[in-house]
């Protein structure tokens, strides 16, 4: 995410941030175009301008160079975005589409607050860190990487996580209350391993659980697929898979177990609802996965299983964590002392700071 914020008046600019947003106050969304971004900022009421970019790092020769030429490209369309909006501070959260961001930022000498979610900075956001003003962290082990820039917010989520109750949630959702739910997702996109791992463990499983499958959309014709032909209708009725779901806040309510990717997410949003999981890293995310990982599972709060071994351990672990229910509590209690629900007011205080020059 890249946001460009901008006060109407002197005055809103020196505000402290409100628990919503404030009056008085602009933004705008600067993503990759054909994303999913454009459609989250829709629903949050934000405008969406979409640039063009690309990635370098990993990529063969060709693809690099054609990336190099988009992200030349992705620079002045953000200058162009910058001098038409005239921000007072920029937000970024990493990734290759937020260098020409970042650039086209510092050239106009707009501050910069980069958010860090992972445990680990990747290549972009070790870059794009030179260029900051401040870089927030969601953990005290992170500053190390950014020295004086570094402020230690705690990861943002949504407030919802913190207030939704697990009955409504599973009542909202078609869930019953005689079967504990599994949650099994792998990110906007999907995980095929993941997802084709539940699908040969759905007969193991669906006797013990309901299970709430998020495929992705890449997936989701082979999802339904399996979905229509699972046997008797007793079973069937427990398994719930959607190719997206916006209601995520429902979803990691009414869980009692998640399988999943450890994108950065994950270290804030099962905290929040103090919900036990099962990680499988992501092999080809330059270990940040990894990181993000071992950092739950080293504080008691997940487990994790490798992607090679998803197949053979996924319904073997879920079960066994079933049968365990004050394992599962106690994994339920050291994840929510991860939590840190003032994170998103800690990060507003820190723009509003910049946006007056009070940093």
């Amino acid at each position: 995410m890249n946001e460009l914020r901008r006060a109407e008046t002197p005055a809103a600019s020196r505000a402290e941030p409100a628990a919503d947003r404030s009056p008085g106050v602009e933004f705008c969304y600067v993503g990759e175009a054909g994303g999913v971004e454009a459609e989250l900022a829709q629903r949050a009421g934000i405008p969406f301008r979409a640039i063009a970019t690309g990635q370098v790092r990993g990529q063969p020769l060709p693809v690099a160079l054609k990336s190099l030429w988009r992200i030349g490209r992705g620079i002045a369309q953000c200058d162009a975005i910058l001098a038409a909006f005239r921000p007072d501070v920029a937000l970024l959260t990493g990734g290759y589409v937020a260098a020409p961001v970042a650039w086209a930022a510092w050239r106009r000498r707009v501050p910069i607050l980069i958010y860090l979610p992972d445990v680990t900075p990747g290549a972009a956001i070790r870059w794009t860190s030179r260029l900051a003003t401040a870089v927030a962290v969601s953990f005290e082990e992170v500053t190390r990487y950014f020295g004086d820039k570094a402020i230690v917010t705690g990861y943002p989520v949504r407030q919802e996580l913190f207030t939704t109750e697990r009955n409504a949630a599973r009542a909202a959702l078609g869930l019953t209350d005689d079967l504990p739910v599994l949650l099994v997702m792998g990110g906007s996109r999907g995980a095929r391993s993941i997802n084709r791992a539940l699908q040969r463990s759905l007969s193991a499983l669906l006797p013990h659980c309901q299970i709430m499958h998020i495929s992705g959309t890449l997936d989701w014709p082979e999802v339904a697929d399996r979905a229509a032909a699972i046997t008797p209708a007793e079973l069937a009725a427990r398994y719930h898979p959607y190719p997206y779901l916006h209601e995520m806040p429902l979803a990691l309510a009414a869980a009692d177990l998640v399988v999943a990717r450890a994108g950065a997410a994950t270290l804030a949003e099962f905290p929040a609802v103090g919900l036990p999981a099962i990680l499988v890293p992501y092999p080809y995310s330059g270990q940040h996965q990894d990181a993000n990982a071992a950092y739950l599972a080293d504080r008691g709060a997940a487990i994790v299983v490798k992607d090679d071994e998803l197949d053979e351990q996924l319904a073997p672990t879920v079960l066994a964590l079933l049968a365990a229910p004050e394992r599962m509590a106690a994994m339920s209690r050291a994840t929510r002392a991860l939590a840190r629900p003032d994170a998103a007011a800690a990060i507003a205080r820190v723009l509003y700071q910049l946006a007056s020059g009070r940093r």
